[in-house]
């Protein structure tokens, strides 16, 4: 008798272990399909005409927060928190507007200065701004990108011509002519692996990737990509190396795979994205300058951007 009522027990719990596991599998099911259905919605993360329409950067740090060129007026930088509340951090020496923003492995934040044709730094905790680098010779430091060794990429465009340079920024904070004689050279980046180096070219509408040695040298110059259509901005890779092109005039971020392969569309809240940064806990939060609303559009994604790789 005891032993049936203790087998009758076990069965019954048994089935309420079952029971508990399909209802848990049901919960995890259930989270995965929406997480799924919220990738690549963009919304907007911070209010509208906080920033100007030099609107730029932007640049994640260790903490999560988002750093973000021009807060109220040219020749600032702003700080907007995870949650979304934009303030300013510094204002730039007079002479100097930013453009895009990196930080650097000890955490110190590099900006390219367009109209000082330098390459600015500055201390996180003293807020001490100096110049990284500085060359007569550019048109202007646009976006730069940054290997895991700290040497430093610019482009360097000139929009009145339509042309472009490429330059290297090494460890002795000289700047070094990689490539002339291109077209508007804008978008930068370096793949996770540090091997590729990827420009574009905003009016000719071209991606390029490069092979890139341990020393920043470029080598196997390459055509990836070709858009049919306006105009392009800022780039970003993820950890697997995919590519994250904000397509200025379009609204829209597209991404490419390594290769070049069109992968995605995400459409934006406004019409002229002018740069992109990976941020959030995990890194799955894709941040987006906004030049028309003056703001900053959000999204989700599926890999987390390559400054978040282990």
């Amino acid at each position: 008798m005891i032993k049936s009522i203790i087998n009758r027990m076990s069965l019954l719990a048994l089935l309420m272990a079952m029971g508990a596991c399909s209802s848990k599998s049901s919960k995890t099911e259930s989270k995965e399909m929406e997480t799924e259905e919220n990738l690549y919605v963009s919304q907007p993360f911070t209010s509208k005409s906080e920033f100007t329409g030099g609107i730029e950067g932007p640049a994640v740090d260790k903490e999560g927060n988002l750093y973000v060129v021009n807060f109220g007026k040219e020749g600032t930088i702003g700080k907007v928190t995870p949650d979304g509340k934009a303030s300013l951090f510094v204002t730039l020496p007079e002479g100097s507007t930013g453009n895009g923003i990196r930080f650097n492995s000890k955490g110190e934040m590099l900006i390219a200065d367009y109209t000082g044709h330098n390459v600015l730094k500055v201390d996180m905790q003293s807020l001490e701004i100096s110049v990284y680098a500085h060359h007569d010779d550019l048109n202007q430091p646009n976006d730069i990108a940054i290997m895991d060794n700290d040497i430093v990429f610019a482009s360097d465009p000139n929009w009145k011509e339509s042309t472009g340079q490429i330059w290297r920024v090494g460890l002795d904070g000289q700047f070094v002519l990689l490539e002339a004689d291109m077209g508007t050279t804008n978008g930068i980046e370096v793949s996770p692996d540090n091997r590729t180096l990827y420009v574009n070219e905003s009016v000719q509408r071209t991606v390029w990737a490069y092979d890139l040695s341990e020393t920043g040298e470029i080598s196997n110059k390459r055509l990836i990509h070709t858009f049919e259509d306006f105009g392009m901005d800022g780039m970003r890779v993820d950890i697997d190396g995919d590519l994250y092109v904000t397509r200025h005039g379009k609204g829209t971020v597209v991404k490419l795979s390594p290769e070049g392969e069109f992968l995605k569309e995400i459409k934006m809240s406004g019409d002229k994205p002018s740069n992109i940064a990976f941020g959030g806990e995990d890194g799955k939060t894709a941040y987006v300058t906004l030049q028309d609303n003056g703001n900053i559009d959000s999204f989700l994604v599926e890999k987390p951007g390559r400054a978040f790789k282990k």
